[in-house]
């Protein structure tokens, strides 16, 4: 083989391993008739991917949520219409509708001009490239990040932040941000951080670290709290699934029923959760049992 042979060889060889860097899509405008996206990435580059069949989540199926429904949608038909509006943070308990209600309001007001745009938390660096591509969109964008939480260790964190309230550059009128966490400040708290405190001038003040965590969460106007079902909130979200998700509607007795609770509670103790999420897991599979093969 000649020198030129092995040169063009190790050339197409490079351009290959170029082109798997390259994002598909990446040049090309976003699709705009898309109501969701996703952002993803490759290497250094990302694009909105659209979601032409995001999930048909509706209100009506959130139960036990009425506060935090009432709340979220004021917030988000201010944003719609204009007026002032915060950038949200849902906290609390896992399985509880945290994720479900934002997308159940996209769906509520996605023909209103809302759209909603899917965020890893790993991509958040670029949060300043995805507001660069729907600052002068007509519609109005939910940056939504879902089960978002940081390690100690993490940095990623403080693009969040410019983005939410600190960065020299406005956030866009048209952009909101709707995080979900298990965790009220987003980062871990450890009991060693409270012998960080000292006494100084008569006054407590808190470690460095301990500030730095609170200052992220502290960033989102609107604070939502979610909590465990207690059972009788549970047994009533387990008969709302049966009864929708039953294609074939069946007049069950209350003998039927009280049989349907027993198997209820005995699938969330096992789970070790009374939750939405746990009463849509066993109606799915109670209606699986009940449909003939």
């Amino acid at each position: 083989m000649s020198k030129t042979t092995r040169l063009f060889t190790r050339i197409e060889a490079l351009i290959e391993r170029i082109e798997q860097l390259l994002p598909t899509g990446g040049s090309s405008a976003p699709d705009w008739s898309a109501h969701a996206f996703r952002w993803r990435r490759s290497a250094e580059r990302g694009w909105l991917q659209p979601i032409h069949a995001p999930q048909r989540l509706s209100l009506d199926d959130l139960l036990c949520l009425d506060r935090q429904k009432d709340e979220i949608a004021r917030n988000t038909r201010q944003f719609i219409d204009g007026r002032g509006a915060n950038n949200v943070l849902l906290w609390g308990s896992r399985g509880t509708g945290k994720s479900s209600l934002v997308k159940a309001l996209f769906n509520a007001h996605r023909d209103a001009g809302l759209r909603l745009i899917e965020v890893d938390k790993d991509d958040l660096i670029q949060l300043p490239d995805i507001l660069d591509l729907i600052v002068d969109r007509p519609e109005r964008f939910i940056l939504f990040c879902d089960d978002l939480s940081f390690e100690a260790s993490e940095s990623s964190y403080k693009a969040l932040k410019a983005a939410l309230d600190g960065s020299i550059a406005a956030t866009p009128d048209n952009v909101l941000i709707y995080a979900t966490s298990n965790r009220r400040h987003l980062l871990p708290e450890f009991h060693s951080e409270n012998r960080e405190a000292r006494m100084l001038d008569g006054e407590l003040h808190h470690g460095e670290s301990v500030e730095e965590k609170i200052s992220l969460s502290d960033r989102f106007g609107l604070w939502v709290a979610f909590h465990p079902f207690s059972q009788t909130q549970y047994l009533g979200v387990v008969r709302h699934w049966i009864e929708r998700l039953d294609q074939a509607p069946t007049k069950r007795s209350e003998a039927d029923w009280a049989s349907i609770e027993r198997a209820a509670l005995q699938w969330a103790l096992r789970r070790g959760s009374r939750s939405g999420r746990t009463a849509w897991q066993f109606a799915r599979d109670w209606i699986g049992r009940e449909t003939p093969d």
